[in-house]
């Protein structure tokens, strides 16, 4: 909407011309070439599956190329991070293809709402005439200039809580965090770590307590508390519960692959094999690369 008008904006024009065959077996591609094809393969003579796809239909391969785009970035492989990139964007140009089609924006207008949204929200940057010029001086100072551009922008207007707006789709310990983080920009918070941890101490308790319940749904509650305080106590000592979680999966992976890896070696499967068998070869997995 028109902050100034209060009008909602058009889409803006954009015609999008026909793709000839020699867009294949280019050398190299441009941002319109990209948008063409993603005309041609939504077209009447395009491709039947790109055709049937809706923004619902979307959903789940946004979400999985947005994960895959995070297992690039933890795999070091700038190869690999460069293709899963590809793939991320892909769902962006296509969703705002499918937008185009029912007249409400394109692609177009997505970089310049982005554009505009950037230079609005680092006014020390791109400083404006008609305002003063911040000058935050760490990462700190920059989150309440960006908070004070959202207030002015009537971002927190419609909201009734201090927590709306924190997507319901994040994974769980990573919306704790978020939380938990808004929560403490209006003091209520632990003091420090160490009052964290004696949190995490009796919500440890409460859990043993529970366990001795015959109410699983008490063991789930009690269970759930812990998280989340041990969210809290990782984000105090500045570590994303979500991120450690995913890198002890990550490790959990690799070293039962060693496993495997290790008893097909003997001649051996998964199933066949003892506990015992199975401990000492995760055991050295756990001391390849310091456990890596």
């Amino acid at each position: 909407m028109d902050e100034k008008s209060g009008n909602t904006p058009k889409c803006p024009k954009f015609k999008m011309p026909k793709v000839s065959i020699s867009m294949a077996g280019k050398k190299k591609y441009t941002v319109d070439d990209l948008l063409k094809i993603m005309a041609k393969l939504r077209s009447a003579s395009g491709c039947p599956w790109d055709r049937e796809q809706t923004e619902n239909s979307l959903k789940k391969y946004l979400l999985e190329e947005s994960y895959e785009v995070l297992e690039a970035i933890e795999s070091g492989t700038p190869g690999e991070l460069k293709e899963e990139l590809a793939d991320l964007l892909l769902q962006i140009v296509f969703l705002s293809r499918i937008a185009e089609e029912k007249k409400e924006f394109n692609f177009p207008g997505v970089v310049q709402d982005l554009a505009e949204k950037l230079i609005r929200r680092h006014p020390h940057v791109f400083p404006s005439p008609d305002r003063p010029r911040p000058n935050p001086r760490s990462a700190g100072e920059v989150l309440k200039v960006w908070g004070m551009v959202k207030e002015s922008e009537g971002k927190y207007a419609k909201r009734n809580s201090l927590l709306d707006g924190i997507p319901l789709a994040l994974p769980a310990l990573e919306r704790a965090r978020r939380m938990s983080e808004r929560a403490s920009r209006v003091g209520f918070d632990w003091p420090d770590s160490g009052a964290v941890w004696e949190k995490v101490k009796e919500e440890l308790r409460e859990l043993k307590k529970a366990e001795r319940s015959p109410s699983p749904r008490r063991v789930e509650e009690e269970l759930g508390d812990l998280l989340f305080t041990l969210v809290n106590w990782a984000r105090f000592k500045g570590i994303s519960a979500e991120e450690a979680l995913r890198k002890a999966n990550r490790r959990f992976a690799r070293r039962f692959f060693r496993v495997e890896k290790g008893l097909r070696q003997k001649g051996k499967r998964l199933q066949d094999s003892t506990l015992e068998e199975m401990d000492e070869l995760w055991n050295e997995a756990k001391r390849l690369k310091g456990g890596s």
